[in-house]
């Protein structure tokens, strides 16, 4: 979902251990729980492929651990280090076989419809012992209520980011705004099916989650009204959009909200009061990973408490590990967006994995939403027509006056 970084993290991150200095931070030798657990495949020329949101690991700059670069110098094990923009990217690489992994990290429904197809290997939490640091809250979630397949990456929640230069204080407080003509042409909107329908189906009082054949449709239905409104269906385009004063309002996740409003001052963030999504990312091993072993060291070393700060403070994202927020700068623990209170987090509902048959209903409702019309473009059909008139017109002129210039 996600991601990109700014200087203002990297630096409020002030464990001492990391941040002793900028200029050394990210060669520095990070402080592990037991050295020894790292051992086992010096020498062996290991390599492991991990598939990772983009943007989403501290990786040296500004002054931050180069966290693939630590664990390689530790461990022996090189990491071959790619990235995908969305779940379902990651999901049909995975299921038409078009890549071999070690270590991904999709989120919480993913992971659970992942392993209702049996796409993930079962990870042997005796190789990862550090899960005993991950606080109780992420232990056993619904995603994986047996707590086999996956660990927790980082977590976090969806909200909407405005510019109050553009955007008028007292139409602020609800997924309305995201609806709101006053605006037409300056909203950004998900283009991920299962974020955007979310949105909808909340604004309406549905459960993200919902089964029923008509609340899905009339959440389409909404997205339809909603599509003349909307400037564009982005991601990561959010940033450049938000910042540089392109568009006025956009959903997105808590984590790049923090680090859009350290890089300017005109953007503001809210958790809609009907309630949002309460995501967790995890890390999996997919089904016949080459190195199993050697996935669920990286797995346990993401979870040393010094690396799990590192990567909350350079991501912005939530850290589930226990301790790491004890690492992490006042400014950053303590603010709301990146730890919400009860009153957020009580109105907070996390994604399920569905039944096929409403996953094709979701499927076929996206497809059907992104080919529609908005209307907005009718009249490009008469201008096209009268251009293509014209041209046939001037076309034939110039050959009739090429005969009689021939005739002549």
């Amino acid at each position: 979902m996600k991601k990109i970084v700014s200087v203002f993290l990297a630096v409020l991150f002030l464990g001492s251990r990391l941040c002793a200095s900028a200029a050394h931070a990210a060669e520095a030798p990070v402080q592990v729980e037991d050295p020894s657990v790292y051992q086992r495949f010096q020498g062996q020329n290991v390599t492991i492929n991990v598939y990772n949101w983009g943007e989403y690991i501290a990786d040296g700059s500004n002054g931050s651990l180069a966290v693939n670069k630590a664990f390689e110098r530790l461990s022996g094990v090189k990491v071959n280090y790619t990235t995908f923009a969305s779940n379902e990217e990651l999901y049909a690489k995975l299921k038409t076989g078009g890549a071999m992994y070690d270590v991904i990290i999709p989120s919480d429904y993913m992971v659970s419809r992942m392993i209702a197809e049996g796409m993930l290997e079962p990870i042997d939490f005796a190789n990862v012992p550090n899960f005993s640091m991950v606080d109780d809250t992420f232990q056993n979630p619904a995603y994986d209520p047996e707590n086999a397949y996956s660990a927790p990456y980082t977590w976090g929640t969806v909200g909407v980011i405005y510019n109050t230069q553009m955007v008028d204080e007292e139409d602020v407080g609800g997924w309305d705004l995201l609806w709101n003509e006053k605006y037409m042409g300056e909203i950004l909107m998900f283009s991920n099916s299962r974020d955007a329908l979310a949105i909808s189906e909340k604004r309406l009082g549905y459960s993200f989650n919902t089964t029923d054949p008509e609340e899905i449709g009339a959440a389409f239905d909404e997205l339809k009204k909603q599509k003349p409104l909307v400037q564009a269906y982005v991601m990561d385009e959010i940033f450049d959009k938000m910042q540089g004063g392109e568009a006025a309002i956009a959903p997105y996740y808590a984590g790049d909200a923090i680090v859009m409003l350290a890089d300017n001052p005109d953007l503001a963030y809210y958790v809609p009061e009907e309630g949002t999504n309460l995501f967790t990312d995890a890390m999996c091993i997919p089904k016949g990973a080459p190195h199993k072993e050697a996935a669920e060291l990286y797995i346990n070393f993401m979870l040393e408490t010094e690396v799990a700060a590192a990567n909350s403070a350079y991501i912005g994202y939530s850290t589930p590990q226990k301790y790491a927020k004890r690492l992490l700068d006042e400014e950053v623990s303590s603010n709301p967006i990146a730890y919400p209170p009860e009153t957020v987090l009580s109105k907070a509902e996390s994604f399920q994995n569905l039944p096929a048959s409403v996953s094709r209903q979701i499927d076929a409702g996206w497809t059907n939403l992104m080919s529609a019309r908005t209307g907005q473009e009718d009249w490009l059909i008469p201008v096209f027509l009268i251009l293509c008139v014209g041209a046939m017109i001037a076309i034939q002129t110039a050959r009739s006056i090429k005969k009689r210039r021939n005739y002549y």
